[in-house]
């Protein structure tokens, strides 16, 4: 696993992370990941900004090419590793997990340098790029099935100035909503693997259903640039906009369907809903004579996700609520 140019160079420079990957197509080939390294002319920080995560999601590639475009030496103090689609074979199938090995890159750190392609990549990321990166951005929204009110996330972490700085930089992304959660299951996320390095985190989601919309899209290239200027890494001036502060951190805000079929909703993203409020029925599509199943609110609190195809099935996320506030602090 090689740079397709040296990082420590002076200036802007455009290549690829090269994995080799034998296949029936090509025998001695290799997937080629995009990357450009911007080294600034006066010294500071590296911020490394990543896009394409899971394949199905647009947002970050758009903002991250957009930033491509505009950074130069001139405006960048310290360092900018940008990539935009960080699983190129599933941004380029336009799915969630790659289409050569079926595994979720953001499930796959710390990776294995002589594992599959997607564990791979992985491990170029965790061995090579954070550790040497002080805030890592990773842009991310609902891909295909899920949809989410637009939001830049933190996690709640146990080092209380870690903590802050991962707060503070969500919050300064100014994307509509700031979130605060625990993930359920961190386990191989990219997420935990910057955070167990001590590092600056921060992670997006801003929408859903496959595609990037105009006002996504506007959010986190703006968001991206503000979150950029607040670390002092990016010369761009700072000026902070409103964001709702949104708590995550209840495990009951998370809705999971037990039954599948024809999904009915009930309620639409951003609605308040109150204790035991339907949220959907859910129609049997084989036996026209099973009564429908509800999916009831496990709480009260804002409808902050929301599972896009029209079927379910068992097991999936199918609603997340959360409230307003919670344990945040931006200042």
């Amino acid at each position: 696993m090689t740079l397709t140019f040296d990082i420590d160079a002076p200036g802007k420079h455009y290549g690829h992370i090269r994995l080799p990957h034998s296949a029936d197509d090509s025998a001695w080939g290799h997937v080629m990941v995009p990357i450009v390294v911007v080294n600034g002319t006066r010294s500071g920080d590296t911020a490394l900004v990543i896009g394409g995560n899971h394949g199905d999601e647009y947002e970050g590639p758009i903002a991250i090419r957009h930033l491509i475009d505009a950074a130069e030496p001139e405006t960048i103090l310290g360092r900018l590793i940008a990539i935009p689609y960080l699983n190129t074979p599933a941004f380029m199938a336009a799915t969630r997990t790659s289409p050569i090995d079926g595994v979720n890159l953001n499930r796959a750190f710390p990776g294995e340098a002589s594992g599959t392609i997607t564990r791979k990549i992985a491990a170029f990321v965790n061995d090579h790029l954070i550790p040497q990166s002080d805030l890592i951005i990773d842009i991310h929204s609902g891909g295909k099935t899920l949809d989410f009110l637009p939001m830049a996330v933190s996690h709640i972490l146990d080092d209380a100035e870690q903590d802050h700085r991962c707060a503070s930089a969500a919050r300064a992304f100014s994307a509509p909503y700031t979130a605060r959660l625990r993930e359920i299951d961190d386990t191989g996320m990219l997420d935990g693997a910057a955070e167990r390095a001590g590092k600056t985190f921060v992670t997006t989601e801003l929408g859903g259903g496959g595609t990037a919309t105009f006002q996504s899209a506007e959010i986190a290239i703006s968001g991206l640039r503000r979150a950029l200027a607040f670390h002092g890494i990016y010369d761009w001036p700072y000026a902070p906009r409103p964001s709702r502060a949104l708590d995550l951190s209840d495990p009951d805000g998370f809705h999971f369907a037990t039954h599948g079929g024809l999904l009915h909703p009930k309620v639409a993203l951003g609605d308040t809903v109150e204790h035991h409020q339907p949220l959907a029925h859910i129609y049997d599509i084989n036996d026209m004579q099973t009564v429908r199943k509800a999916i009831h609110a496990q709480r009260p609190g804002l409808i902050a996700a929301r599972h896009v195809p029209g079927l379910i099935k068992p097991g999936d996320c199918a609603f997340v609520i959360g409230t307003d506030g919670g344990p945040l602090d931006f200042t």
